[in-house]
């Protein structure tokens, strides 16, 4: 019997591009989302989500605790059957891998050969995690859902669930997890405080001290803190943010590369061709031409992992 789940109820503002669902004990989906809130219903079976790619704040709450985080692709959210949640908002575009498990991971009688107590497995509600264990062992079920099906598939899946379901045992169950030390770091306020900034200063001259400033942070200290919340450098965000920004707008073919160029902080327009062309694998002409469907141009480039795509 395949496992009833309630993705389709809670992520109404979002795309579903893929699902399976015709495991007894797993169900999968692949959601792309708007910014904004979501629905919160009571979960009927334990979920886990995983960032794939897109970014940003994550802000929800859930049996009475608040959660925030500045999300980026490999992080992974733990929602566990009846959890009480009461908010959740993306405050970017994001798509995710949905994985749906039975309330209880493993039987009783398979918790017992393993000599663990089944009074204290209840997975926790978790967020923000950096596990690449965990990320590894579920990305591959993105693929099966975008590949026609195999004869092994059933084996496959199998040993994944069991995978998965050791490591939520051996790591993230109430009395395991620990919510992450806040300090020292770069609190979700300041963060937000910090990237807004730079959505609006990406035309003009951005320092790091001034960066650095809008966090009330010494510029070595604001360094290595961003670092840690986003996975780039200061210098590397601005960049990456430019060139989103000028991707747009060279999609819109409004302005010309020299006005795209100044209006987005790259200086000239040969400054915009070469970061360009080693962001996208392709010139700001080449791009244009391939949005505008004026030429039949082909991108060997898959987009950077970490964005914060503003509409």
């Amino acid at each position: 019997m395949a496992l009833v789940t309630h993705g389709d109820e809670k992520y109404k503002n979002s795309e579903k591009l893929a699902e399976a669902n015709d495991w007894p004990g797993l169900s999968i989906e692949h959601r792309k989302f708007e910014a904004g809130r979501q629905a919160t219903p009571v979960p009927i079976c334990t979920e886990l989500i995983m960032l794939l790619s897109g970014g940003g704040m994550v802000c929800r709450a859930g049996n009475g605790e608040v959660q925030k985080s500045l999300a980026r692709p490999g992080m992974s959210y733990l929602v566990p059957v009846g959890t009480q949640e009461s908010h959740l908002e993306l405050s970017d575009r994001m798509e995710c891998l949905h994985l749906y498990l039975p309330p209880a991971l493993l039987d009783h009688s398979a918790l017992a050969d393993f000599d663990i107590d089944p009074a204290k497995v209840e997975i926790a509600y978790a967020h923000g995690l950096p596990d690449q264990v965990l990320f590894h062992i579920c990305s591959p079920l993105r693929d099966l859902l975008h590949r026609p099906r195999q004869p092994t598939d059933a084996l496959f899946v199998e040993g994944i669930q069991v995978a998965l379901a050791a490591h939520l045992l051996g790591n993230y169950t109430i009395d395991r997890w620990r919510a992450p030390d806040k300090s020292p770091a770069l609190d979700p306020r300041r963060l937000q405080r910090v990237l807004d900034y730079i959505e609006a200063s990406l035309g003009n001259d951005v320092r790091l001290e001034d960066l650095a400033a809008q966090a009330c942070l010494s510029p070595y200290h604001f360094s290595r803190l961003f670092r840690e919340a986003t996975g780039l450098s200061p210098h590397r965000y601005v960049t990456d943010r430019r060139v989103h920004a000028a991707r747009q707008e060279l999609a819109r073919d409004r302005l010309s590369l020299v006005e795209i160029a100044l209006e987005f902080g790259f200086g000239s327009q040969a400054n915009f061709t070469r970061v360009f062309r080693k962001a996208a694998n392709l010139t700001p002409g080449q791009y244009r031409e391939l949005c505008c469907g004026q030429a039949d141009v082909k991108p060997d480039y898959v987009e950077k992992p970490f964005r914060r795509d503003c509409a």
